[in-house]
């Protein structure tokens, strides 16, 4: 529902909260010095696990595709 944009000189930071009040459920972060190591991209849940990591954002954004489409 809500979502917040932020930056600092390492890193750039997409969160996505479910309410404002609360912590984000997830954060894309995009770390420049990582790309050299193919994880340029991030996403970290809510308990601080990273879940997916990558060089290609698409690829990366992937796990939200899986998630939202479930097939009963």
């Amino acid at each position: 529902r809500d979502y917040s944009i932020s930056y600092s000189n390492t890193n750039a930071i997409f969160s996505i909260f479910k309410r404002t009040s609360e912590k984000p459920l997830y954060v894309i972060l995009k770390n420049p010095k990582l790309s050299k190591q193919g994880r340029l991209y991030s996403i970290v849940g809510l308990d601080g696990r990273i879940i997916n990591q990558g060089a290609n954002l698409r690829k990366v954004l992937q796990i939200f595709y899986k998630q939202l489409f479930k097939i009963i």
